[in-house]
């Protein structure tokens, strides 16, 4: 017999802190090498953890909530055992068997056996938990990833039964990620930095002639040509105009930095933002930086992203604009970084040109573009050199 430690590798969690989201298994069950078996949930990134081995997973030490380190054993799993619970079952027949599908009559609210369960993937242990207190899956508010109900969520739920979605009131559990960002939203904006923001119009004619001729030989190679690429190429050519942009207060210096590490505020839908980080724009041009942004954009709304690609950031862009918003103000500086670009929605607005000395009234694609800083590094002169750099970039984009 031969048992294997379930043991985070240091680099799983660089230093962050991290929590069991969820055992996807119980103890018990036959497990098969690099297949998911738990979901941690450290303040930035919701992590999948595979098993070591293949075996039956005969221990786990650690619950739902739980704080874990790279030094703890989480379970053990028993590489040499056969599984007294249930019989060894293909990987194909696994997926199958957490697919479980809601009955053609949903009218009646008593349910009971299969039909507590929806269209939805569950895990063993919610599946046991559900048939074991009689409760309809869809009276619960999923917290894991993807929406997904985890064993916490009912816990909280037999707790407070009320608290379900035909109750008036809703208390939703506070996941890591979000408790992480009202943290840091509070000390940035009323503890650490005075935030000051300038707004200033874009047209954005330039950019989306290009982006019509190139998305297409763009897609072709991988890389996905959003508006949002345009804004990180500027900003490196705005950021080469005014170095301090890119900077980090320390006690006694300023330190600024020779690499443009832009991250790119992303929303999860309801699950919070996280800041997926760039790296090296400086050295990137505009493909580059489209098909670095595609795979990380991709990584966040997948739930793939590591630790490291959401550190080192020296410079932040908040394209609030693709949810509506024209202008969002103050957003906040992701410290301790002096300074966040903000891009507000796109919209056709009559504007006043000037042709042969005449002024003349012409329908543009237009949107306000928005510079925060902090204001014991930056001033208004650095602020406002860096957005009229910003925006000359893309109004005479011709590359």
């Amino acid at each position: 017999m031969a048992l294997i430690d379930i043991i985070l590798n240091e680099d799983q969690t660089e230093g962050t802190q991290a929590v069991l989201s969820q055992w996807l298994f119980d103890e018990g069950s036959r497990v098969e090498i690099n297949q998911p078996i738990l979901e941690l949930e450290t303040d930035k990134v919701m992590m999948e953890i595979v098993a070591p081995v293949s075996g039956i997973l005969s221990k786990q030490f650690l619950k739902s909530g739980n704080e874990v380190t790279h030094s703890i054993a989480i379970g053990v799993i028993d590489d040499s055992a056969v599984s007294l619970n249930q019989p060894q079952k293909t990987s194909s027949q696994q997926t199958k068997d957490k697919t479980l599908k809601q009955p053609e009559n949903n009218n009646n609210d008593n349910f009971s056996g299969s039909n507590l369960l929806s269209n939805q993937l569950i895990s063993p242990a919610v599946r046991r938990l559900l048939q074991q207190h009689n409760i309809n899956i869809n009276q619960l508010t999923g917290t894991g990833k993807n929406h997904r109900i985890t064993s916490r969520d009912i816990e909280n739920y037999l707790k407070n039964p009320k608290n379900n979605i035909e109750s008036s009131s809703q208390h939703l559990p506070i996941s890591n990620m979000r408790r992480s960002i009202a943290k840091h939203m509070v000390e940035s904006l009323l503890h650490t930095a005075p935030h000051v923001t300038s707004v200033f119009n874009l047209d954005l004619t330039a950019i989306i002639k290009h982006r019509k001729q190139h998305k297409e030989p763009f897609k072709q190679q991988g890389a996905g040509l959003t508006f949002t690429s345009y804004f990180i190429a500027a900003c490196v050519e705005a950021i080469k105009q005014q170095p301090m942009i890119n900077s980090q207060l320390h006690k006694d210096t300023v330190e600024v930095f020779n690499q443009m590490n832009i991250g790119i505020g992303t929303a999860l839908n309801d699950d919070g933002l996280i800041v997926p980080v760039l790296k090296n724009c400086q050295n990137r041009d505009l493909f580059s930086i489209a098909k670095e942004l595609t795979l990380l954009t991709n990584k966040a709304r997948s739930n793939k992203l590591k630790p490291s690609d959401v550190q080192g950031g020296t410079f932040t862009v908040s394209n609030h604009g693709v949810s509506g918003s024209l202008i969002a103000t103050p957003i906040i500086i992701n410290q301790p970084q002096s300074a966040i670009l903000g891009i507000g929605k796109m919209e056709k607005r009559v504007m006043v040109k000037e042709f042969d000395g005449e002024d003349v009234m012409v329908i543009k694609p237009m949107c306000y573009v928005s510079l925060t800083i902090d204001h014991r590094v930056l001033d208004a002169q650095q602020c406002n050199q860096f957005l009229s750099a910003f925006v000359e970039t893309l109004e005479n984009w011709t590359e």
